[in-house]
């Protein structure tokens, strides 16, 4: 317990220390959240109301996607998991420790956003803070789970950031962040519906704002909550120690399966 808190510990300065990892975790989504602001309020005004979960749900894909999975595919192709299991550390450890870690920063951006965005852009506050945070909280399991498996079954920096651009584009574009879900066509928004986004999105309006939402909040909620676990599951079924080891257990199709939440969310709609 004393080394997962130490391991736990270094993994949470890293990202402060770590320059590409302080941009994702920091610089960007809290510079995107003035620039959106700014921009999108003089457009649009009715963004400036959601806003905070908008930019807190850009926050999250931006940690989890995009900041957690390189240094998983770093340290498996220097080799510093071969010492992790000679020492008897299991993957599940392994891969618990980055987004706990990182679940921190995302907790304190949140808190930025949440306390910024009502006097620079009168955004509307949560009616249910208790809904609020456990949305925050589900919805980065959600995407960390995603983050996890990208970092395992890619095998090199290029393919981390294909996967994970397969995810954050789309989300920004069709989840109802940057303009209404229920302005979607029927056919992107069964797109839209394999996108965890639309469902944090759609759990925030609900759930925490009170507000009226295209559908339940709590199914998003479940949804959520079912495919971090997979994902997290399927994460450490596919865990490779050492990239030099040409043999592989199962096969990182398997990934697929991740999605199977989010496609009978699509069924079901």
């Amino acid at each position: 317990m004393t080394a997962f808190l130490h391991y736990l510990a270094y993994d949470f300065k890293n990202g402060l220390r770590d320059k590409s990892l302080l941009l994702l975790n920091y610089l960007f989504p809290l510079g995107l959240f003035i620039m959106m602001g700014f921009l999108m309020g003089g457009v649009n005004p009715a963004f400036n109301e959601t806003i905070i979960p908008a930019m807190i749900i850009v926050a999250i894909m931006s940690v989890a996607l995009l900041g957690m999975p390189n240094p998983i595919v770093s340290d498996r192709v220097a080799g510093v998991y071969r010492s992790f299991k000679i020492n008897g550390i299991p993957a599940s450890h392994i891969l618990s420790i980055p987004p706990l870690g990182n679940q921190l920063h995302i907790l304190l951006v949140s808190a930025v956003i949440t306390i910024l965005a009502v006097p620079l852009f009168s955004a509307a506050l949560p009616v249910n803070w208790a809904a609020f945070l456990l949305v925050d909280l589900v919805a980065f399991f959600a995407m960390a789970g995603l983050g996890m498996l990208i970092g395992v079954i890619a095998t090199n920096d290029r393919a981390t950031i294909l996967l994970s651009q397969l995810i954050f584009l789309p989300s920004m574009i069709l989840s109802g962040l940057m303009m209404p879900f229920d302005m979607l066509s029927p056919a992107m928004q069964r797109v839209a519906l394999l996108l965890p986004a639309t469902h944090a999105m759609n759990a925030f309006r609900g759930l925490a704002y009170g507000w009226e939402s295209t559908f339940n909040p709590a199914w998003s909620l479940g949804i959520l909550f079912t495919g971090g676990l997979i994902a997290f599951t399927l994460a450490v079924l596919l865990f490779q120690w050492d990239s030099r080891n040409p043999k592989r257990g199962r096969s990182p199709f398997l990934a697929i399966f991740a999605l199977v939440p989010y496609v009978v969310a699509v069924l079901l709609y």
